[in-house]
């Protein structure tokens, strides 16, 4: 393949040409309630290139790679007519590099028979409890190969395979409707979804436990924070204020997220890190061959980094930092990004609870919305904390406020960082689903604004 992709770039004269080819072989099997809706195998190969040529990007996908000088011709003449301000790109080494993997159970190994077994077990937990109404259930794994190579003299290829597992149990006395969710897996193979009917078990038993509790006044409150809900604050409420394509275009963002501002306290840290291995966000060299790498955003409680492609790099002056992706060939990649968490501190759990007089303690997340600085999110489930104990459960409650107030109201970071990967993914620019793990250890908030009865 690389003296292939090499061959075609050759041939081409423009400023800059890169080829991206992925090679893909999925199994989904989507079960709601007792009806298995989907089942199958699929397999998919494709490429996508991108050329500059006199300040314009073009992009072309395509299907037939014996085609592909034609198309590469195509995309620098599309190129061409593309007529737009200056378009530069920050420099970055030039290597070629083959990443294989090997996971402990390759999914392509079991058949799709035993797939469709496990699934019906574990749909048939969600099911057993008497108040259970439904339940959704999704799993996938992928194999993918990708391959990538530029006019620079890159050659990157890296096989990848991603396994995941999501499971919903949904409740329902009269007009009361409770659902509850899990989700395992991540990069690696079918051993990341065996073995999870206590998980299945967990789901029937919140979603039924959901049914007894009763809604919570509205109000401020000092809000502890679980680590599932406070990995959600970090990717929607901060996460993609720190993705560079966006920021550059706003002036007034722009000049909120500077660099170098108090956002918290010195314990707070927020990150997006690639390279962890094992997580949905994994990736050793992003979709423009440049390697991965931690990004510290905020440290200490200062702004100190934002997500990069080599184009938004070039534009504000910083350092790439291996954050373009796409979700498949058929996209050009933008700035995304991929395991993103709030860096654990030194206080237990426990401990942050005992302390909070009269607060709520918050767990999971069932959805939600973000519009700038502004966020709103509903939690699955959570606890009244009366004289540092949890109390009563409530439900149908939700978080309010300004990302930059919060932030500057953590008070408290725990001790047990937990990362998360679901069956689903972050959407963003009409690209959806793309991997990604989202975490944090416990934290705790004052002043939170709580939506309720």
């Amino acid at each position: 393949m690389k003296s292939y992709l090499f061959s075609c770039l050759k041939k081409i004269k423009s400023e800059y040409v890169e080829i991206r080819y992925e090679d893909i072989t999925s199994v989904y099997i989507h079960y709601v309630g007792k009806e298995l809706e989907s089942i199958g195998e699929s397999t998919e190969k494709g490429g996508g290139i991108r050329a500059k040529e006199k300040g314009g990007w073009s992009f072309v996908s395509f299907n037939n790679l014996d085609k592909l000088s034609s198309y590469l011709n195509f995309a620098v003449k599309q190129a061409r007519l593309a007529k737009t301000n200056s378009i530069n790109l920050v420099p970055v080494p030039s290597q070629i590099k083959i990443i294989p993997t090997t996971p402990k159970k390759d999914p392509r190994q079991i058949s799709l028979e035993e797939k469709y077994k496990l699934c019906t077990r574990y749909n048939k937990i969600l099911l057993s409890a008497k108040e259970i109404q439904t339940s959704d259930l999704r799993y996938a794994d992928v194999h993918t190969i990708k391959y990538f190579a530029n006019s620079e003299g890159t050659y990157i290829q890296q096989e990848r395979f991603w396994t995941v597992l999501g499971m919903a149990a949904i409740a329902r006395r009269g007009n009361n409707i409770q659902s509850t969710h899990e989700g395992v897996g991540g990069v690696g193979g079918y051993e990341l979804v065996e073995n999870q009917e206590e998980k299945a078990e967990e789901t029937v038993r919140r979603a039924s436990n959901l049914l007894n509790a009763k809604p919570t006044e509205k109000g401020k409150y000092t809000v502890v924070i679980d680590p599932k809900l406070s990995g959600v604050f970090a990717h929607e409420a901060f996460g993609h204020l720190s993705e560079a394509d966006f920021l550059y275009e706003n002036e007034r963002l722009l000049k909120i997220m500077r660099l170098g501002r108090v956002f918290g306290n010195q314990n707070l840290n927020i990150v997006d890190e690639p390279p962890i291995p094992g997580e949905g966000g994994f990736y050793l060299y992003d979709d423009e061959g440049v390697a991965s790498r931690k990004t510290y955003l905020i440290r200490e409680g200062r702004l100190v980094g934002r997500l990069h492609s080599r184009e938004t790099a070039a534009k504000m002056g910083e350092e790439p930092t291996g954050n373009a992706r796409a979700i498949s060939y058929e996209y050009p990649p933008i700035v995304r990004m991929s395991n993103t968490y709030i860096e654990p501190k030194n206080m237990s759990k426990e401990e942050m609870i005992s302390q909070v007089k009269r607060g709520i303690y918050a767990k999971g997340f069932r959805g939600g919305q973000t519009n700038l600085e502004m966020f709103t999110f509903a939690p699955e489930e959570g606890y009244l904390i009366e004289n540092g104990k949890l109390t009563k459960l409530i439900r149908d409650f939700n978080l309010t406020g300004n990302i930059f107030t919060t932030l500057k109201n953590i008070d408290a970071v725990g001790n047990d960082l937990v990362l998360f990967t679901g069956p689903g993914g972050c959407g963003k620019g009409g690209q959806f689903p793309l991997p990604v793990s989202t975490g944090g250890p416990h934290i705790r908030i004052r002043d939170l604004v709580v939506g309720g009865k």
